[in-house]
């Protein structure tokens, strides 16, 4: 009854600063601008439009996922075979960036890639000359090192508790150090490798800033699109956020299966 008790300040959180405003957002993506119920607003979301963006904006979330996973899967093994003391450096290595403001990083790395920045200082060096910004790639750069350590330490965390004893049994039964990570580190890693994903695409997908600083013009993320038509028209931007909210809550329910079905084996 007690815990009870202490968890209604929770729920009341959850309710008034969650679930209240998407309620009024789903109220608001069914209403033209005079209030009335229409389905418009939803219809124009659907639009080739915004159809292009919001397709484009997954495919830079997914990229970007794969290969913070690439990146972040190697590294948190690496801190595993770490001493806690050196551990602990590195964590807070890759955790500092985090202390700093979002924009802050994003400006940093417009510094770094526009014409004659640093990058563009040191390979002009090797005779190469040029500008590393406006571009794709100039983004998932962005978004990599913004939610790099939302994979790190998941990954971390998960493999740290991975018992030595069935590491122990498989190098005992003559399994070498490659047979001992695919059989037995791998798999135990999965569910950090699941948490890892979520925590990096879903806000991956939603974000904004990032494509408008270093992106091009044909680089535009949805989370950028709804942030400056909320100006003009709340309507069919509140039908972009549930059109992006319930693909999000798709991503998660299909990850949760994924969970689960790890869970089971």
């Amino acid at each position: 009854m007690k815990s009870k008790k202490l968890s209604i300040p929770y729920i009341l959180w959850m309710l008034v600063f969650t679930m209240i405003p998407i309620v009024m957002i789903g109220l608001t993506a069914f209403r033209d601008k005079s209030g009335a119920f229409s389905p418009e607003p939803m219809m124009k979301a659907f639009g080739t439009e915004y159809r292009g963006v919001l397709l484009h904006s997954l495919w830079i979330a997914l990229l970007s996922t794969a290969i913070c996973l690439l990146l972040a899967y190697p590294v948190a093994y690496l801190l595993t075979r770490m001493k806690p003391s050196t551990q602990n450096t590195v964590q807070l290595i890759i955790m500092i960036p985090m202390w700093m403001n979002f924009l802050l990083r994003i400006y940093a790395w417009k510094i770094l890639l526009q014409k004659d920045g640093a990058l563009d200082m040191a390979l002009s060096l090797l005779g190469i000359h040029g500008t590393y910004i406006g571009n794709t790639a100039a983004v998932v750069v962005g978004m990599v090192y913004e939610y790099l350590p939302f994979m790190v330490l998941p990954i971390f965390t998960v493999m740290s508790k991975i018992d030595g004893n069935l590491i122990e049994a498989a190098q005992d039964l003559g399994s070498n150090d490659f047979a001992v990570f695919r059989k037995v580190i791998f798999p135990l890693s999965i569910p950090g490798v699941i948490s890892g994903i979520t925590m990096v695409f879903v806000p991956s997908a939603s974000t904004f800033l990032v494509a408008e600083h270093l992106g091009g013009i044909d680089d535009k993320m949805i989370g950028d699109v709804i942030d400056q038509i909320f100006l003009t028209d709340q309507n069919v931007g509140s039908a972009l956020s549930m059109i992006l909210m319930i693909l999000i809550l798709v991503f998660l329910i299909i990850m949760n299966l994924f969970g689960d079905e790890e869970a089971i084996a």
